[in-house]
């Protein structure tokens, strides 16, 4: 019997899968309702076992967890043709993968060697990056970023309870595909805004 671990692990290839069908050519100019059903569709079908597993269960063999961060952000892209209180604004997304990107930026350099210092290190119950992490989720939440707070506090919770075979507190936080994600979406929202600007002066 497949324990929670899996259970998480094989929803989110599963969501990833379908998400990524939104960048396909056509598929924005669909009614909201046969959105919906296409993504509910191949979600469904990526559980459906397959020689003895699930087809998700393939490619989770090649991409491993999904981080709790990746898993927040595909269920608002799954649920949003189903309804549109999961509508994420942009200036919220854009705060959350700024943070993102440079922990990413933070971590994944230092963590391969490059300094003396190896922030990956603190995520083993390091007392003082989970206050500043409980510090960094109420004040986001004061100022109104609830994806922000909920991403820490739902990562936080998870890795408290061990949901994950790692121990790491990194792991449940970050992952290299949300990571890539955040820091081509950062540079592509640079680069409108540049064009922007230039546009506007020779005007």
């Amino acid at each position: 019997m497949a324990n929670f671990t899996d259970l998480t692990g094989l929803a989110g290839v599963a969501c990833a899968t379908a998400a990524s069908l939104l960048l396909l050519p056509g598929i924005a100019r669909l009614t909201r309702p046969r959105r919906a059903l296409l993504l509910g569709a191949v979600f469904a079908l990526l559980l459906i076992p397959f020689g003895g597993m699930p087809f998700a269960a393939y490619v989770r063999g090649m991409t491993g967890d999904l981080s709790i961060t990746t898993l927040v952000l595909l269920c608002c892209t799954m649920l949003r043709p189903w309804c549109g209180c999961v509508e994420v604004q942009d200036k919220h997304r854009l705060a959350l993968l700024t943070l993102i990107a440079l922990a990413a930026l933070g971590l994944y350099p230092m963590a391969l060697g490059v300094g003396e210092h190896d922030p990956y290190r603190l995520g083993y119950g390091n007392l003082q990056f989970i206050a500043a992490l409980l510090l960094l989720a109420l004040a986001a939440w004061f100022r109104g970023y609830t994806m922000i707070a909920l991403c820490i506090a739902l990562g936080t919770l998870a890795w408290t309870a061990g949901w994950y075979e790692s121990d790491n507190l990194w792991d449940y936080l970050i992952d290299p595909f949300v990571a890539i994600y955040a820091l081509a979406a950062i540079m592509i929202f640079c680069v409108k805004t540049l064009t922007k600007l230039q546009r506007g002066r020779s005007h």
